[in-house]
């Protein structure tokens, strides 16, 4: 069991499902604010995705990026910022093979591009992110012709860059093949540690979210990693504590679950404070992000 829990609140996705939500937020403001009141609820890391404030839908800009990062460092409550960048690797198949690929709905650029909005930020200096997240492979993504693409020389790139960047990079874990390139990336160097890995269960068609494959990943996890795992809608809360039990620690927030009991829309403050109980009536602590500092060797 983990006695000292880091608790992430992933604040918002980039499905547009979440938005049917009253309390997704959708502008940079709106993100901000929600993130600080995770903050202020007990979560030491926010992870961050951007909407195009006019329409809701995901968006891959470095100025709303930016706008939610000042904001959240201008509210001068501390908390570790983790931006995604997992935006851009969508390819929507055709059924006509190369002749009508690749269809409406892909994204598909490269790893830079991806990540363009870390690369800005870090070159401005200003609101440079603390953690960043590189998915680690490539998986069929829900049903019908989408799939995300992470082939091994793209997750090369991306860890290479966060690294130079100085920026701590979050491994995202969809599969149990993903967890095996990671262990070669951190064989080559690629990965400064502790290597810190995010197991995502329950993502159709990934992993799926039950006991048994979450504990074959975390039985094959690398040494001394600092490791969390989540799943999604209705299971997010009793993975807190299945998290915890073998020694991992916790992500809650909307873009992985909606609701805080059945047909009960969540904040992600409230989501964040549910998961606290659970895990202080376990008798563990949470961290505070200078405590998650200092577990994650960020400086």
């Amino acid at each position: 069991m983990n006695s000292d829990v880091i608790i992430t609140c992933a604040v918002t996705g980039d499905d547009t499902k979440v938005t049917k939500s009253p309390h997704c937020p959708i502008t940079p403001e709106q993100i901000a604010a929600s993130a600080v009141e995770a903050a202020r609820a007990g979560a030491a890391i926010v992870h961050i995705h951007v909407r195009d404030p006019e329409t809701g839908q995901f968006s891959m800009a470095t100025r709303h990026y930016r706008e939610v990062v000042k904001r959240i460092r201008e509210s001068r409550v501390d908390v570790l910022v983790n931006l995604t960048c997992g935006m851009g690797g969508y390819i929507c198949v055709g059924r006509q093979g190369l002749a009508d690929t690749p269809a409406p709905g892909t994204d598909f650029v490269s790893q830079e591009d991806r990540m363009r909005h870390v690369i800005e930020l870090c070159a401005e200096g200003l609101y440079r992110p603390e953690i960043a997240t590189l998915d680690c492979g490539t998986l069929n993504f829900g049903d019908g012709n989408r799939a995300y693409v992470s082939t091994p020389d793209y997750c090369r790139r991306g860890a290479t860059i966060l690294r130079d960047l100085g920026v701590k990079v979050e491994l995202e874990i969809f599969d149990t093949g993903n967890l095996w390139f990671v262990k070669q990336m951190i064989k080559e160097g690629l990965v400064p540690a502790p290597a810190v890995i995010q197991l995502c269960t329950g993502i159709p068609y990934g992993v799926p979210a039950d006991l048994g494959h979450l504990l074959a990943m975390v039985n094959y996890l690398p040494e001394d990693c600092v490791w969390t795992s989540f799943a999604v809608s209705r299971m997010q809360m009793p993975w807190v504590a299945q998290s915890v039990l073998l020694g991992g620690n916790v992500r809650v927030g909307l873009e992985d679950n909606l609701y805080l009991s059945r047909g009960v829309y969540a904040s992600n403050a409230q989501l964040v404070e549910k998961a606290r109980t659970i895990i202080e009536a376990m008798g563990a602590r949470v961290l505070t992000p200078a405590q998650a500092r200092e577990r994650l060797k960020l400086h």
